[in-house]
């Protein structure tokens, strides 16, 4: 034990109880001033504290106690011994406390600026938005917009061909060999061949063998144009067949309504009728009198062209009416007006007045003054009337009241009013009053007074024109706004007088404040609810827009889709109306009906149920929707209005056969699909109030369509009118009706006519992109086609925002639009293109020729008309001078 230090027998070794370390004496260095700072900086003796041998764990001495280390010895100091540092732990320069304070500051200083600069960013964002001044990036183009757009809806009048030899360019099979594929002599006549081929004969619409006039004639008398009966308007012509290789309708069919599909109509035997195709000096329009005009003369080979200039179509509506009027139901009694104490109220009558006012003593004769209505309000008073002399100055003044035609009491054929909207500052053309001609001519004079059209005008700014506080402004701003032929149609309203009207409803301010509950955008319906209770003379309202076209017979459209809603079963009705109808994909209209039952009752994977049934995720759709039958009123009885005149289905869902609905009247008729648009990404579908939706009630059941365009019964109307005025219950204009109809159980109908599309798309694809909703619906999940896929649409020929409808209808009117159409593209073949798209057709083909066909949205059309010269005076020569 010689050498073994006192104070170290008890102690442990870390490297066994024999080991000892060999002691080195450090020899002095010099200690620089950096290195000094270094080993103040670094770590000083007791990080080192855990590697001293008396806290060293040791495998020898573990059977030691602590009495051989507590010996009563003085404890020397260690010296310091190097630690080396292996390569896995390199040794870092630690920067000074004054360095890491300036870094630390830098940094937080930062933090700060960038959530200024965040939240400054945020508010010029958000400010942006409201203003509405956010400038997007250019969004990648749509899948649709790859599709090669279709050619052969231009063709020219020279390229006829019956139905049965026509080729559709679209839809075609797979298996088919595509249009541009085949022959040019199979598609269209070579170059030069057009040309040379004559036009045949048009004919008259009215003595075709589908019209509403040869399958459904009626006993009316004629009507006139001007009061000594002489004047008629000529017939709309048509040429038979089809031009080389037009496409067929993608949506909604020919066949179901009855419709001529074997015909088409240019724009002479369309239009000349009403004044396209010849000079002002004889009552036209001046315009039309370029491009190819042959077989245009046709219009007017048994009917003369008609001196438009001083006509008056209120006159007219009215004496047509007068004419027919044992036809209809006898006329109702008008909606008593409010007013104050008359005190010539025993002698005035409670009915409109004529404008002039002539005394009693030049009534002519035949004339008579209707009796005033005894009211329980305002009793007639029987104190005979004073004899107020014989004088002319003496005698009152009475208005001029020709007999009211009563009707016949056993008739029930009801009338219908097309209201077509309109606005004050709206610029008509050319073509929009030769529009609105045809519409009365089609739908008044040749119905033999079964319509009326009405002008409904809004006055956009009546603080600036106080129609309401004077007649007399009332009157000016008509004639200010509207053609002299039109203004006896026009009945004024104003976003005030909606306001008045309608009081206490809580607005959600769904578009934000500049477009109210009350306002044209928001309200629109709430003028219609109104004309219909001033309008008891009707029982069905027609709304129609200012940029609606149809390429046919007005007459014949609107009364075939009436006859056609009147025909359909109420089973399985809702679950059709919310679905398009794709003849190519879907087949018939039975193999529709099928489809859509089937796919109601047992359900569809879509979008918004594909994960139901995995482990874990929690079902949040239900698959198969239970049918609608009956009204689908909200939950609350506080929010029903009159239930017990709904109406309610005569048996259970199971038994019925197809046949309650069937001969009723549609209350609600659309032309578009009326979808329900909980869940979609429709940004109106919310836009509804006045329903309690606390206590998880939520927002009430709905139906929507896109377009308001629609006919709407006085029952449906008169519901809305007191559902909004007196339960404060309000929707967006093409979400209202539809849920009215669906609360109460009306019958609604959307009907499928004839839409066709811009591009050749896959019809598979173009029918699961629009019926891609809750159970192959069009509604009911963020998958809708309503909403952020609108865009799907916008290739359509009925949508309310497209480019092919107004550049379609352009281009038949004779227009070019991007160097297609026009009068040297209809007379001149360019040879040096390949017809493989639109831009390429080499042209020289005649005039289109278009089926009828619905149009929207056709605005400001501008026709090129010839300058109307002043006549000016000529002074005659001095035969002296």
């Amino acid at each position: 034990m010689a050498g073994r230090l006192p104070w170290n027998s008890g102690g442990r070794s870390r490297h066994g109880n024999n080991s000892t370390l060999p002691i080195y004496n450090e020899k002095p260095r010099n200690r620089t001033p950096s290195r000094e700072r270094l080993d103040n900086d670094s770590y000083d003796d007791s990080d080192y504290d855990e590697y001293s041998t008396t806290s060293s764990p040791g495998t020898g001495n573990s059977r030691h106690t602590s009495t051989s280390t507590s010996l009563a010895v003085p404890i020397l100091s260690k010296p310091r011994l190097p630690i080396s540092r292996g390569p896995g732990r390199p040794y870092f320069y630690r920067l000074p406390n004054k360095v890491i304070r300036y870094l630390c500051f830098g940094l937080v200083s930062f933090i700060i600026l960038l959530i200024l600069t965040l939240a400054r960013a945020s508010h010029n964002e958000n400010r942006a938005h409201a203003d509405g001044t956010t400038t997007k990036k250019p969004s990648p183009p749509h899948i649709w917009e790859a599709y090669p757009k279709l050619t052969r809806y231009y063709g020219g009048i020279r390229t006829l061909v019956s139905v049965s030899e026509n080729k559709p360019e679209y839809p075609r099979a797979e298996d088919e060999v595509a249009l541009d594929k085949l022959p040019k002599v199979a598609t269209t006549p070579k170059s030069g061949e057009a040309l040379a081929r004559g036009i045949g004969p048009s004919k008259e619409f009215d003595a075709h063998p589908k019209s509403v006039f040869q399958t459904k004639p009626e006993p009316i008398k004629a009507c006139f144009l001007d009061s000594d009966h002489k004047v008629r308007v000529p017939p709309i012509r048509y040429y038979e067949g089809r031009t080389s290789g037009f496409p067929e309708p993608v949506l909604g069919a020919h066949d179901i309504f009855g419709f001529p599909e074997d015909i088409c109509f240019e724009r002479y035997g369309r239009y000349g009728a009403y004044g396209l195709g010849y000079s002002t000096r004889t009552g036209g329009f001046g315009t039309g009198e370029h491009g190819d005009r042959e077989g245009s003369e046709s219009t007017w080979q048994t009917v003369p062209r008609v001196d438009w200039r001083s006509m008056n179509w209120a006159e007219a509506q009215q004496r047509c009416y007068k004419a027919n009027a044992e036809r209809y139901k006898p006329l109702p009694d008008r909606q008593p007006t409010p007013h104050g104490f008359f005190v010539d109220d025993i002698i005035s009558p409670k009915v409109l007045a004529n404008r002039d006012i002539v005394p009693e003593s030049e009534i002519p004769k035949g004339h008579t003054i209707p009796d005033e209505k005894v009211t329980p309000e305002d009793p007639l008073d029987e104190t005979p009337v004073p004899d107020v002399g014989d004088t002319e100055a003496s005698t009152p003044a009475v208005p001029v009241m020709e007999e009211k035609p009563k009707g016949a009491k056993g008739n029930v054929l009801p009338r219908t009013a097309v209201v077509v909207r309109c606005w004050d500052e709206f610029l008509w053309r050319e073509e929009d009053v030769m529009n609105m001609r045809s519409l009365i001519t089609e739908l008044v004079l040749a119905t033999g007074g079964r319509y009326d059209v009405h002008l409904l005008v809004q006055v956009k700014n009546d603080a600036a024109h106080p129609i309401w506080a004077d007649s007399n402004v009332y009157k000016r701003r008509i004639d200010e706004a509207i053609p002299a032929e039109f203004r006896g149609l026009v009945t004024l309203w104003t976003e005030t007088q909606m306001l008045a009207l309608y009081q206490g409803i809580f607005d959600l301010w769904a578009r934000g404040p500049d477009l109210p509950v009350h306002g044209v955008y928001r309200g629109l319906q709430m003028a219609m609810q109104y004309f219909a209770y001033m309008h008891p003379e009707y029982d069905y309202y027609w709304q129609w827009e200012m940029d609606i076209r149809y390429t046919g017979h007005y007459y014949d459209l609107f009364s075939k889709m009436e006859k056609w809603a009147k025909e359909q079963p109420r089973k399985g009705l809702w679950e059709r109306n919310s679905r398009f109808y794709v003849p190519s994909v879907h087949g018939s209209w039975e193999d529709f009906k099928q489809m859509s039952r089937v796919q109601t009752e047992i359900g569809v994977k879509g979008a918004d149920n594909i994960w139901d049934g995995v482990p874990g995720h929690e079902k949040d759709s239900n698959i198969g929707d239970k049918p609608i039958w009956g009204p689908e009123r909200a939950k609350d009885p506080k929010d029903w209005l009159e239930p017990d005149n709904d109406p309610v289905p005569p048996t259970s869902y199971e038994k019925d056969k197809y046949v309650w609905g069937v001969g009723d009247e549609a209350d609600f008729i659309t032309l578009n699909p009326m979808f329900d648009p909980e869940r979609t990404t429709w940004g109106l579908s919310d836009d509804i109030t006045g329903y309690n939706e606390a206590d998880g009630i939520g927002k009430p059941p709905r139906r929507a369509q896109i377009i308001t365009a629609s006919r709407l019964s006085r029952t449906l109307l008169l519901t809305m009118h007191k559902e909004t005025a007196f339960l404060k219950h309000h929707a967006f204009p093409e979400m209202w009706p539809g849920t009215v109809a669906l609360q109460h159980g009306f019958k609604a109908v959307y009907v499928p006519h004839p839409v066709y599309i811009d591009r050749e798309w896959p019809t598979e694809v173009l029918a699961q992109t629009l019926n891609n909703g809750k159970n192959g619906a069009t509604g009911g999940s963020r998958s809708s086609v309503f909403g952020d896929r609108e865009h799907n649409l916008e290739g359509l020929t009925w949508f309310y925002r497209n480019a092919f409808s107004p550049d379609l209808y352009r281009r038949w009117l004779g227009l070019s639009v991007e160097n297609v159409g026009g009068e040297e593209w209809e007379l001149v073949v360019d040879q040096s293109k390949n017809d493989t798209s639109i831009e390429e057709m080499r042209g020289g083909e005649g005039r289109m020729c278009l089926p009828p066909m619905l149009l929207h949205p056709v605005k400001d059309v501008q026709l090129p008309v010839e300058e109307i010269v002043p006549e000016t005076k000529i002074p005659e020569s001095d035969p002296a001078a």
